[in-house]
């Protein structure tokens, strides 16, 4: 739960590849556009309230579609992220990737490691991106984490709370989502967040990336800041 200084965003990218074979384009071009509306949004956060912003660039499942469209969105990121890092640390974005990184190809990795070092001071919006992301994956990971603690002696299974448990999560340190967005009209969570979004208000959009908008952020957050929110009270 966060404070009334503090709210976190969370967002599936959803229809980039649609918005883009309907206008007879690669389905690149579509990602492209993606790239565009991310830039504009995390410019956008900052003055609307938000204080943490995580996407969903790339999950563990997507390594099924076809390998040039993967090398595409992996690369991308990188070279989208890396433009715009002079302006992010003017804004003191901080950006941190979370997901298993193991198997991302080693030029995305530096790069990575690059990007989360020049903002790593920063202290302004967290901008969370999961590459190479599932939700249990990143739950499988910390019960395997806090697992090799107890037979290293550091910790006992009695010690396990919820917050010893989201100190093993590769989101560990944010707030849980207030909000999480899906666009593009599909109505499932697809593996995003799945520990940390218990509470977390849900909005499905029909709108796809590439036409989202600081507008159709700002309208979330105002339907948001109308419902009443109760943690499973009364």
């Amino acid at each position: 739960m966060t404070t009334d200084n503090q709210l976190h965003v969370a967002i599936v990218m959803d229809g980039n590849g649609r918005w883009a074979v309907a206008r007879g384009l690669p389905r690149v071009a579509g990602h492209r556009q993606g790239a565009q509306v991310v830039h504009d949004i995390v410019a956008a956060a900052p003055g609307l309230g938000v204080t943490a912003l995580t996407i969903f660039a790339f999950s563990t499942e997507n390594w099924k579609r076809p390998a040039d469209e993967v090398s595409y969105i992996l690369h991308l990121f990188v070279a989208m992220v890396t433009k715009w890092l002079p302006e992010l640390v003017s804004q003191h974005v901080r950006v941190r990737v979370i997901g298993d990184r193991g198997a991302l190809p080693p030029d995305v990795r530096a790069s990575v490691e690059t990007i989360e070092s020049r903002t790593a001071s920063c202290d302004g919006l967290h901008l969370n991106v999961a590459l190479n992301y599932g939700g249990r994956a990143e739950i499988l990971h910390a019960a395997q984490a806090f697992a090799a603690d107890c037979a290293a002696g550091k910790a006992s299974p009695s010690d396990l709370t919820e917050d010893r448990f989201d100190s093993y999560l590769w989101l560990r340190g944010e707030p849980a989502p207030d909000i999480v967005i899906r666009t593009a009209g599909e109505l499932r969570v697809s593996n995003f967040l799945l520990w940390e979004m218990a509470y977390a208000e849900l909005f499905f959009l029909d709108v796809l990336w590439p036409d989202f908008s600081a507008a159709t952020l700002e309208s979330v957050l105002q339907e948001f800041r109308s419902r009443h929110r109760r943690f499973g009270g009364s």
